[in-house]
């Protein structure tokens, strides 16, 4: 039976990481201007406008292409660390003497052990779905952003904008998959580590979802 203390500090850390979440989501909808997605977005606004204007095609194909080699060795790694572990639950894994030690609190069971596992399995299986999803809008934008805003009016600066911030959000979810494994994997050594970690990475996210 899992000791209260246990369950506080993992509610605890668990916590943290979803109330930062719902205020960095609150902050992008109500002042996007003060965060670095929306104002990135704002930037890119003013890129494609340039691109497409000027009509520096090679410009504008080489730096979607950089963004889906980017996304494409991402979604490599999440999908081979995901079925890596996904093979160390089927194959029964058991804690190590290691975790065991470092878990003051004191809990050992197998299936929480397991349940830790599939979390980061999930974790990276979201990071992957979304890196194949930015992909999948950066391949799109590559040939709209070359039409001619004059030649077709539902290809606007506004329209190619929205395609390519849609493929950033989906690159920005997957690397939050990334970031928030960090805090899921310290998890296996204990509650006390996901605390630890969550903090912490609550603070560095906070730097980074401020600065351009």
């Amino acid at each position: 039976m899992t000791p209260w203390p246990e369950i506080l500090v993992t509610a605890v850390g668990f916590l943290i990481l979803i109330i930062y979440h719902l205020h960095l989501t609150y902050q992008i909808r109500t002042a996007p201007m003060s965060t670095s997605m929306g104002l990135t977005n704002h930037l890119r606004r003013e890129w494609v406008q340039t691109v497409m204007e000027g009509k520096r095609d090679i410009l504008a194909v080489q730096t979607l292409r950089n963004w889906v080699m980017a996304s494409s060795f991402l979604a490599s790694a999440a999908i081979l660390i995901g079925l890596g572990t996904l093979n160390a639950i089927f194959s029964g894994e058991r804690p190590t003497g290691l975790s065991q030690a470092l878990n003051v609190l004191g809990t050992h069971t197998t299936i929480l052990w397991l349940v830790k596992l599939m979390l980061i399995v999930v974790d990276f299986l979201f990071a992957f779905f979304n890196f194949t999803l930015s992909i999948r809008y950066y391949n799109h934008a590559s040939f709209v952003i070359n039409v001619p805003a004059t030649e077709d009016p539902i290809v606007t600066y506004d329209s190619v904008t929205s395609i390519i911030n849609r493929g950033t959000t989906h690159f920005t979810l997957g690397m939050r998959g990334f970031y928030l494994a960090i805090p899921f994997i310290l998890w296996l050594f204990g509650s006390a580590f996901l605390l630890l970690g969550a903090i912490i990475l609550t603070l560095i996210l906070y730097k980074l979802d401020r600065t351009p």
